[in-house]
C-alpha cells in the first residue's frame, strides 16, 4: 500500500511502536465502492480505547496504528448504491466499519455481536487490509456503519456519542432503565458516566452518583444535574442505601470490589458493567437472595446507535468535552490515563490539518 508515513491521500496521526507516541504520517484509503460513503472528518473523539490499542496493552497491535473510533464529519462523495445518504450530509462513524452481514446478529441489528465485526482501526477487515481510524483527515466505510448526526447538532459533540454514548445507552434500553420514577446509580464519573447521567435525567430517573473523589461532587450535581452523590468509601453512606436501586451502571476503570454495590439494588435489580477489571468477585447470595443480576455490556449495534443519535438531538444531550488540536494528542493521552479530562477530549480535525 501506498503512503506508509511520505505519501497517501490521507494526512493522519499514527503510533510506530508501543510507547504510543504519535506523531504525522500518511497512507492511502480505497477509493469508493458502489456501497461506501467518503468523508471528511471533522472532528475525532478520544477513548480510552485509543491509548490501550496503540500502547499494545491488549498484545494485538499492528503498527503504524491510527487510533479513533468517535468520528464525526461531512459527506464528500457517496457510491452509486448508496441511498441513505447524500454529499454535504454530517455523519458519524463508530467502533466498528465492517461486519458479516448475514448471522444472526446481523439480521437483528447487532452487529457489534457478529463475531465477524471489523473495528474501526487496528483491525483485519475482509479485503486483508488494517483498518485505519479518526485521527486523520478523511475515512471510507460502508453505508451500514454510518450513522446521520441531525441538523443543528454540533459535530464536535456528536463525536464522543459514537463510543461513550452508545456504550450506555445500548444497556440502559435493553435493560428497560428508560422508566421514569425509577432509581440509578453511576460508579465512576468520566467519560461513560458522565453520559449516564444525563441519559438517567433525560429518562426521568433519580440519579446517584458514586465516586473516591469528593472533588467531583459540584461537578456531578450542579453541571450534571445528579440528585445524590455518594462518596463509596464511606460506609455509612453506603449502608443507608442498601436495596434502594432498580438499576447500577458501573463505569468506573479502577479496580473495585462489586459485593458493596449489588446490595443496594433492589429485588430484581440490574447491574450494567461497561469496564474490564482483571477479575469479578461476587458472593452469590448477593445475586441470589434478591434475584439480583450483573450483566456486561459494550457498544452497541447500528440500530440503536441512531436511535440513540437521535434521541441526544431531540432531547439535546451534549457530551461535556475538551477541543484539542491533534498536535496536543500525546498530552491529551497521557492525560487520559491519569483521569485529567472533564469528560471527554474531542480532536478538531477539521483545524488540525491544515
Amino acid at each position: 500500500m501506498a503512503g506508509d508515513g511520505d505519501s497517501g491521500n490521507c494526512h493522519a496521526w499514527a503510533a510506530r511502536d508501543p510507547s504510543g507516541i504519535l506523531s504525522p504520517y500518511k497512507f492511502d484509503r480505497r477509493t469508493v465502492r458502489s456501497d461506501d460513503i467518503s468523508l471528511r472528518i471533522t472532528h475525532c473523539g478520544v477513548c480510552y480505547a485509543d491509548v490501550a490499542w496503540t500502547r499494545n496493552m491488549l498484545h494485538n497491535s499492528v503498527y503504524p496504528l491510527v487510533p479513533g473510533h468517535e468520528i464525526a464529519g461531512v459527506v464528500t462523495e457517496v457510491g452509486s448504491q448508496v441511498k441513505a445518504f447524500k454529499v454535504g450530509d454530517h455523519v458519524g462513524v463508530g467502533t466498528y466499519v465492517n461486519s458479516c452481514r448475514d448471522c444472526e446478529n446481523c439480521d437483528s441489528f447487532l452487529e457489534n455481536h457478529c463475531s465477524k465485526h471489523v473495528f474501526t482501526f487496528n483491525g483485519v477487515d475482509t479485503d486483508g487490509t488494517v483498518t485505519k481510524g479518526g485521527y486523520s483527515s478523511h475515512i471510507v466505510v460502508h453505508e451500514r456503519y454510518c450513522y446521520k448526526i441531525p441538523d443543528g447538532y454540533p459535530l464536535a459533540k456528536a463525536a464522543p456519542l459514537l463510543c461513550a454514548g452508545i456504550t450506555v445507552y445500548y444497556p440502559m434500553m435493553r435493560h428497560k432503565m428508560n422508566q421514569p420514577g425509577k432509581s440509578l446509580g453511576v460508579i465512576g464519573l468520566g467519560g461513560l458516566g458522565h453520559m449516564a447521567v444525563k441519559f438517567g435525567k433525560a429518562f426521568g430517573l433519580k440519579v446517584t452518583v458514586f465516586s473516591t473523589s469528593e472533588s467531583k461532587r459540584e461537578e456531578a450535581t450542579s453541571l450534571l444535574g445528579a440528585d445524590n452523590f455518594v462518596m463509596s468509601s464511606d460506609k455509612q453512606q453506603m449502608e443507608s442505601l442498601k436495596s434502594s436501586l432498580n438499576f447500577i451502571i458501573d463505569a468506573s476503570s479502577s479496580e473495585h470490589p462489586f459485593d458493596p454495590y449489588l446490595s443496594l439494588l433492589k429485588v430484581g435489580g440490574v447491574m450494567v458493567l461497561l469496564s474490564f477489571p482483571s477479575e469479578i468477585k461476587v458472593h452469590p447470595a448477593n445475586l441470589n437472595r434478591d434475584a439480583r443480576s450483573l450483566s456486561g455490556s459494550v457498544t452497541g449495534g447500528t440500530k440503536d446507535t441512531q436511535e440513540m443519535i437521535n434521541f441526544c438531538a431531540a432531547n439535546r444531550i451534549y457530551p461535556e468535552i475538551e477541543m484539542i488540536k491533534i498536535d496536543y494528542i500525546n498530552e491529551a493521552l497521557e492525560r487520559l490515563v491519569n483521569r485529567d479530562v472533564r469528560y471527554r477530549f474531542v480532536i478538531d480535525i477539521d483545524n488540525s490539518f491544515k
